[in-house]
């Protein structure tokens, strides 16, 4: 096996420095001079992060705030901006056309498959050293693990923009029903059971939102802990978790509970994330799960509905061995490469670059915007009206995108003018931060998981395609719970031998592992 995996990444690397060699940091619209009037000049190439504003615009360095940073940077960057859905395939591109710009921007780490192995080649420099000596401040935020997803053979090669905590999802409640219903806040599964029969007895619709794929609709998998896309370590080897049958069982038998007794929607199994959102914001939901984050514009939609809605965040119940939680998040949300044949003077200025993103001016422009245009600050306190209109929202999220490298957890400068904003942070702090279920992860992914994608879990889904199929057809009925032993017995069969042999000779060789706890 050893073998076999070191032809493949033999030959990778041999097509990979075939396609850039002769590269260099300058591209065709880039300006040949490092620096133009006492700036620093670079190009970068970066994702439209779905945003509409973004993927309208006619040229994008053009616009105003890219105008305003370049200005507080003291830079002048010639950005080249690929849509979202467009991503991989533009990034691909952009390598096998030998014009790679100074900086490049991932959706991911550094040896995600939108790299296309450009960092193994060589193709960008290792950091370490710059980062110690220029970035003191990003080197003490970012997480270890997030600095682990950038690395390569030891070395750091990108810069993430983290998560400071990997939970992010939490356990939503309309507590003005809850409080029609005479009950406490669940704690347990079968408390969670109960409240939900009691919503049901009110007239709600559906007294906990499901969605497809269990996207977000996971918080019974987290009681039990069996969320089918982790692993965790049994005498010392790596296993998913869904082999647990006795657990797994138990989160079963509560999900056809719940079905059977119309306290999920009948079709959850085909429920997309517009109807999802559609049946909690018109108020036919009791609790569902989501990012935190989204506490304020849930409380704005629902009251639109249901004037009298109070929509609160409830720690998620617990099963048999006193823990609850969804999924934890990876550490690494997007990253930065440095082309390896820019020059070292001129990447000390590009690090620093990243090192302004942590200054609390860095903060207040990307919060707020331009004071006395966008703000005012009187007695140290900020004045600041967040937009309303379509447009408005979608250009405030445009500047929001060229703050690279920061904690994403939550904007602390904004959410805290507002009484929604400060519910939330607090929520984050006191309840979320607590929760969420461990998981054992590898930086590459194992080369099995794209040869077995149905065995292979896929970015938030909630475990890998055959075993979601499987879990769906039992909670219809379709099949008997008490055959999740064969199951387990299929995925082996179909290539979880191989996947589960290959993260085990990881995991015991140190070699790329995560160990992701809270």
């Amino acid at each position: 096996m050893k073998v076999r995996k070191m032809v493949v990444f033999l030959l990778t690397s041999v097509l990979v420095m075939g396609i850039f060699s002769g590269c260099s940091g300058a591209t065709s619209g880039q300006k040949a001079d490092d620096k133009e009037d006492g700036k620093l000049t670079f190009s970068m190439s970066m994702t439209s992060s779905g945003n509409k504003y973004a993927e309208s615009s006619p040229n994008i360095n053009e616009e105003k705030w890219v105008k305003e940073l370049e200005e507080l940077t003291n830079t002048n960057i010639d950005l080249r901006m690929f849509p979202l859905k467009d991503f991989d395939q533009k990034m691909s591109l952009m390598f096998t056309s030998n014009d790679i710009p100074d900086v490049v921007q991932n959706v991911g780490g550094a040896t995600t498959t939108g790299m296309s192995g450009s960092v193994e080649a060589g193709v960008f420099m290792p950091l370490d050293d710059l980062l110690n000596e220029y970035a003191p401040n990003l080197m003490k935020a970012v997480p270890k693990a997030a600095w682990q997803e950038t690395s390569y053979n030891g070395k750091i090669y990108g810069i993430p923009s983290w998560l400071s905590n990997p939970s992010r999802r939490a356990t939503f409640v309309r507590a003005d029903l809850l409080e029609k219903t005479g009950l406490d806040q669940p704690k347990t599964v079968e408390e969670f059971l109960e409240v939900m029969k009691a919503f049901k007895k009110l007239g709600v619709e559906n007294p906990y939102q499901m969605r497809e794929n269990f996207k977000y609709a996971d918080t019974i998998l987290g009681a039990f802990d069996v969320l089918p896309s982790q692993f965790e370590v049994q005498n010392g080897n790596v296993v998913p978790k869904f082999f647990d049958i006795e657990n797994m069982t138990k989160a079963l038998e509560t999900y056809k509970t719940m079905y059977d007794e119309g306290l999920i929607p009948k079709d959850f199994a085909t429920l997309s994330m517009t109807d999802y959102s559609k049946s909690i914001e018109s108020g036919k939901a009791g609790m569902w799960s989501a990012n935190a984050q989204g506490l304020s514009n849930f409380r704005t939609k629902i009251k639109e509905a249901e004037p009298e809605a109070k929509i609160e965040i409830i720690p998620s119940p617990h099963g048999p061995e006193n823990r609850g939680g969804h999924l934890l998040y990876s550490s690494l949300v997007t990253s930065y490469y440095i082309n390896s044949e820019v020059p070292e003077e001129k990447a000390i200025q590009i690090i620093k670059f990243f090192e302004w993103m942590t200054t609390s001016e860095a903060e207040s422009f990307f919060s707020f915007g331009i004071e006395g245009e966008d703000y005012t600050v009187e007695n140290g306190k900020v004045h600041f009206t967040p937009p309303t209109t379509t447009k408005a929202i979608d250009e405030d999220g445009f500047r929001g995108m060229f703050w690279f490298v920061h904690d994403n957890i939550y904007n602390k400068a904004r959410e805290e003018l507002t009484e929604d904003g400060r519910d939330m942070m607090r929520y984050l702090d006191t309840i979320v931060s607590n929760e969420g279920l461990g998981t054992v992860r590898f930086v590459p992914a194992p080369e099995s998981f794209s040869k077995y994608p149905d065995l292979a879990p896929q970015a938030d889904d909630v475990g890998p395609k055959l075993i979601i199929d499987h879990m769906i057809k039992m909670i219809y009925g379709k099949e008997s719970i008490s055959d999740w032993p064969k199951v387990i017995k299929e995925y082996e069969e179909k290539g979880g031998n191989e996947i589960l042999e290959e993260m085990n000779e990881k995991y015991k060789e140190g070699n790329g592992v995560i160990e992701m706890s809270n």
